[in-house]
């Protein structure tokens, strides 16, 4: 869930010190919308015998721009060091286990005389420290763990290469690695998911980044090919490597069940000095995890300020058919008691044949094994079983990419690398400004809470919308022309602009289809809140405003939806993740809905409080006019889903800097509308 990159050149290769920074620079810049909660460098200066590590919680360009970074590169490109061959390497993180907080946590990491930097995540980091109960945790971060096994393997007579090959073959998640072996004079590029690149002139340069797109670019910028040579990028593949040897510059591939290459320990052991900064008036995004907030005497005074008026709820006037209340926008009931939504209703659920779908992506298919399609990858139900079914039923090659843009949980980043990790998919991660983004929320919602609108709830979301935007761009990044999503129909949620006086469509092709009619009506409606609410006009207008071109003015072309041709089975999607791929749900909630995203349960709280619903009813009557469920089975349910979830309420409330207390007891005050 990160960025890595790094230059490594041959002794007397005589780059200059002005091209070697350049490319430096470059390829940490273009890493850095994979993760700007921290960032670090590893450069090894053979003059000085001397390995010089800085990092902190600043992004890759504040980084730079420190007075101490500065002095290590001019240090380390001097003409001297240059004559020597260079071996620079370095990390844009996106925050998941250990705080940045704690300089030990950011990357690259050093133990035992191995530097590395770590691009995924280590989801059974727990259970492989009980399972090597001999090796000694210093850190948080799920990086040691591999560290530690691999110093344990090469120890026990292994080569470099099988002991890393060995020590990610036991991890659960994904493991894209660096790895400088200071004490032997080799350098490791491995992946088990394929998240990683290097470019070559086969003779005296190798520069590598987790994208290609980030090579090309560097590539065409600096005119490599004027430069180098002849040049080739290629990905290294999952579970492989390439192992390059720094004082003969030799490079060679290696993988499973093919022999390694032996280790040479070198005589003389270089000095490893770790430098660490931090930036006045640099932010820091603190990151919690939903699952590991327990209760406790504090957090039981805050979970109990949740109010759920289960009982006035019951007696709510509801369709006879489906379970939508009478409070929901625009609906009516006939005579016979059922509401114009059911009346109304055309079947969804009822996919094309199998076999068209096989036909269309035909087109698609790549024939040397090249990437062919890209998926949308959420860490969400849908989406993970969408790549599964691409991967393994359908046998495309897909690339994931995971827009995050603050609201992203650990347990879906989690879930994420576990699927990707097993079946070997690169996954292109864009981060946003998390900050940035997360102070746009803050101020929108304090802006709410002054004047509450259940119509303009959604703009708590709209930061998201920029996923269609940059899945146009990957797409075009990687000659990729094929798009499937996970949308289900069943999701439709027309009463959030229902509350904004839009009515529904019932003859819409897609849940995200408007009219321009429609679209005008709620531009309006939000343009007289702005203006009675001057609480929402601060910084977050050029977010919201990007957000709305990104998500009704986007072109999606070659877009396709997976349930369109595949019947959309609730159990058969949950069985098949958490069987095949460890799936990690909520431990507040029973369903698998929503738990990707922390915004969810904030906005369902409110919604249910004020209005007696939320989006768990629209979904499970959608369910019922489908006839997959019963109604009684889905009143059930609505009133076990829509109970607060502490947890993601707490998470999203934190991770927002907003005071929960504060903010859930202004929201208690709000007039319910039944």
């Amino acid at each position: 869930m990160c960025g890595i990159f790094g230059i490594i050149t041959k002794a007397n290769s005589s780059y200059s010190k002005s091209l070697t920074n350049a490319l430096l620079k470059d390829l940490a810049l273009m890493s850095e919308r994979r993760g700007k909660d921290s960032s670090g460098l590893c450069l090894n200066n053979k003059v000085k015998d001397i390995i010089d590590v800085i990092k902190g919680p600043v992004t890759t360009s504040k980084l730079f721009s420190s007075k101490v970074t500065q002095a290590i590169l001019q240090n380390g490109f001097e003409p001297t060091n240059l004559q020597q061959g260079i071996c620079v390497f370095g990390h844009a993180r996106l925050v998941t286990n250990g705080t940045q907080l704690n300089d030990d946590n950011n990357q690259p990491i050093v133990k035992d005389g191995v530097i590395t930097v770590h691009n995924g995540i280590v989801t059974n980091d727990r259970e492989l420290w009980e399972k090597h109960k001999a090796l000694k945790r210093e850190y948080e971060i799920d990086t040691e763990v591999l560290l530690a096994i691999i110093n344990e393997k090469i120890k026990g007579g292994l080569s470099i290469e099988e002991s890393v090959l060995q020590a990610v073959d036991e991890i659960e998640g994904t493991a894209t690695l660096a790895l400088l072996f200071s004490t032997y004079g080799k350098f490791i590029l491995t992946t088990n998911n394929g998240s990683l690149y290097y470019l070559t002139n086969g003779n005296d340069v190798l520069l590598f980044a987790s994208e290609r797109n980030t090579l090309n670019k560097v590539a065409e910028k600096n005119e490599l090919v004027k430069k180098f040579g002849k040049i080739s990028i290629k990905q290294v593949q999952p579970n492989a490597g390439l192992a390059v040897n720094l004082n003969e510059f030799e490079m060679q591939e290696f993988k499973k069940d093919v022999p390694c290459i032996s280790s040479v320990v070198l005589a003389k052991k270089p000095e490893i000095k770790q430098n660490y900064i931090t930036i006045k008036g640099h932010q820091i995004n603190v990151v919690l995890d939903i699952n590991q907030i327990r209760i406790n005497e504090s957090t039981r005074k805050e979970r109990d300020l949740l109010i759920y008026p289960i009982d006035k709820i019951r007696k709510l006037k509801r369709c006879k058919k489906c379970v939508l209340p009478e409070t929901f926008p625009f609906l009516s009931f006939d005579s016979a008691g059922v509401c114009n939504y059911c009346n109304s209703y055309r079947l969804k659920n009822q996919p094309k044949p199998e076999s068209e779908l096989f036909q269309l992506v035909d087109e698609y298919r790549s024939k040397d094994g090249s990437p062919d399609c890209i998926i949308p990858l959420s860490g969400g139900r849908d989406s993970t079983y969408v790549l599964h079914y691409a991967k393994k039923v359908l046998g495309l090659n897909p690339i994931t990419l995971t827009y995050d843009w603050g609201m992203v949980t650990d347990l879906a980043r989690r879930n994420i690398a576990r699927i990707c990790g097993k079946l070997g998919v690169e996954n292109i991660i864009v981060a946003a400004d998390i900050h940035w983004k997360r102070e746009n929320i803050n101020k929108n919602v304090k802006a709410w809470l002054n004047k509450p609108e259940l119509g303009m709830i959604p703009l708590f979301m709209s930061g998201d919308k920029y996923f269609y935007y940059y899945a146009n761009k990957i797409k075009e990044e990687n000659n990729i022309k094929l798009n499937i999503l996970g949308i289900n129909d069943l999701e439709n949620t027309d009463f959030k602009v229902g509350f904004a006086g839009i009515a529904p469509r019932f003859d819409k092709d897609r849940i995200y289809s408007m009219t321009l009619q429609d679209k005008l009506k709620l531009f309006k409606y939000v343009g007289g809140n702005f203006i009675t609410n001057p609480g929402y006009l601060n910084q977050s207008l050029l977010d919201s405003f990007g957000s709305i071109i990104s998500r009704y003015f986007t072109h999606k072309r070659d877009y396709y939806h997976l349930f369109d041709y595949l019947k959309w089975d609730e159990k058969e999607v949950e069985e098949t993740i958490i069987k095949e791929y460890n799936w990690e749900k909520a431990i507040d909630t029973k369903s698998t809905w929503r738990i990707g995203d922390g915004t969810a349960s904030f906005y369902n709280y409110i919604y249910t409080l004020v209005a007696g619903f939320s989006e768990n009813d629209t979904f499970r009557s959608n369910q019922i006019r489908e006839g997959m469920i019963t109604r009684e089975e889905a009143l059930n349910l609505v009133y076990e889903e829509n109970n607060p979830r502490f947890n993601s309420i707490k998470w999203y409330l934190e991770i927002l800097n907003l005071n929960y207390s504060e903010v859930i007891s202004k929201i208690n005050t709000i007039k319910p509308i039944y």
